[in-house]
């Protein structure tokens, strides 16, 4: 069984909750800049309660992108040594994006996702009615915190993403308005504001 590695960019994204990856097999290591002298105990508590399959790797030197070339030395040293493993980097940062499209072309399963809530692999695969697509997507804004998409758009995208990109547009724009009519969120010009 192929192992699936999560690699967080903590100066870029801080996950509050880290319960979305509760039953399935990963291997988290959260990458800590040396500014970072605080971890809030939830997140250090899910870690803990990880065992040997959670580590934080402390950056101990500052600088442009010095946690990013980090994770990018520990991705290629943990695919050289396990091959068939997929590797999700946890950042909002596009910079590893030519990374990531390099790796792929050698055949290295990795993706760059902003959020936990994003990782494929997290996604809601099996048909569901429009109740209970509804009931997962406000669980899956509600666990994303301050991370929650800020325009119509980015909310769609996000929605298709949690339904593994297996939604027409049509379907898309009528969860948005089922979210309006519980009252979930609000669209004024574009801009999404939440009630969760």
């Amino acid at each position: 069984m192929k192992t699936d590695y999560v690699l967080i960019d903590y100066e870029n994204v801080q996950p509050k909750d880290l319960s979305l990856l509760g039953g399935h097999p990963f291997k988290v290591m959260v990458f800590v800049g040396a500014n970072q002298a605080r971890i809030p105990f939830e997140l250090a508590k899910a870690l803990q309660a990880m065992g040997e399959n959670a580590e934080y790797v402390p950056i101990s030197g500052t600088g442009r992108n010095a946690l990013d070339f980090h994770i990018a030395f520990h991705l290629g040293e943990l695919a050289s040594k396990d091959p068939e493993g997929y590797f999700h980097i946890i950042s909002k940062d596009t910079g590893f994006d030519p990374l990531v499209k390099h790796l792929k072309e050698r055949g290295i399963r990795v993706r760059r996702s902003r959020d936990l809530a994003e990782m494929p692999i997290l996604g809601i695969t099996s048909p569901k009615t429009a109740d209970e697509r509804i009931d997962a997507i406000v669980k899956n804004l509600a666990s994303r915190g301050h991370s929650r998409p800020r325009r119509r758009k980015t909310l769609a995208s996000s929605i298709n993403s949690l339904f593994m990109m297996k939604l027409e547009e049509s379907d898309v724009d009528g969860l948005i308005q089922a979210l309006e009519q519980r009252g979930v969120i609000a669209i004024e010009e574009g801009k999404v504001s939440y009630n969760l």
